[in-house]
């Protein structure tokens, strides 16, 4: 504990850290693995990634699926090329961070941190990006398997067969997993707007990540989306 605090930081900064980290540990698991996260909006859709792809072996012509399809990926991209140009300006920030240091003494709110606390900062920052640029880039990966096998689906004719109804199985369990990935990218999107917090000081971080929390809780639990779909 003393090396830590050699770089400066308070115990305060030490709890608000764990904090941070516990409750998106947290979260995720209880999102992710558990029975109440079952009933979360994120774990209700794969019901109708299911019911999709039931719906497009029944197709002949499936060029809608395709362009389904296409969108999911477009839209995963876009975040992924979003995550790497906010790594890009999150090493910018640490490359300047002398300047940026100067700026923040002249505002009226905060704390003004060391060099080795701004970069610390910084660089925890950038991790959290990389982390959901790997998993938007994953995502798009499965959104693009999706795709191979949607054209790769077999004919409208053989949709009974027991090897269709395996297809449509394994395609929705693809389905399912790309959009687990896109999720926990979104998740880390919003963690990383609560890490800002830190860079005012720990107790802003603190009331940050519970504020976050709580809205991501209120989206899959208690949103006007999770009470259509829980019908």
């Amino acid at each position: 504990m003393d090396s830590l605090l050699m770089l400066g930081f308070s115990y305060l900064d030490y709890v608000a850290v764990a904090w941070f980290a516990i409750a998106w540990g947290i979260y995720a698991l209880m999102l992710d693995r558990s029975l109440y996260g079952g009933r979360g909006l994120n774990r209700r859709m794969n019901r109708f990634r299911e019911q999709w792809m039931q719906q497009m072996l029944r197709r002949d012509m499936r060029m809608i699926d395709g362009q389904v399809s296409a969108s999911l990926q477009n839209g995963t991209a876009f975040f992924a090329s979003t995550s790497l140009l906010a790594v890009g300006g999150a090493l910018t920030l640490f490359h300047s961070s002398g300047e940026i240091i100067t700026l923040v003494g002249a505002l009226p709110f905060g704390v003004v941190p060391t060099r080795l606390q701004w970069e610390a900062k910084t660089l925890g920052f950038a991790t959290i990006l990389v982390y959901a640029f790997f998993k938007f880039g994953w995502a798009y990966r499965l959104f693009n398997y999706v795709a191979i096998m949607i054209g790769a689906a077999p004919p409208a004719s053989e949709k009974d067969k027991p090897e269709a109804q395996e297809y449509v199985r394994v395609a929705a369990a693809v389905l399912a997993d790309a959009g687990k990935q896109f999720n926990r990218g979104q998740r880390a999107f919003f963690f990383a707007l609560a890490y800002l917090g830190w860079f005012v000081g720990p107790l802003p971080f603190i009331i940050a990540t519970a504020g976050v929390v709580f809205v991501m809780w209120r989206r899959q639990f208690d949103s006007d989306a999770y009470r259509a779909v829980a019908k």
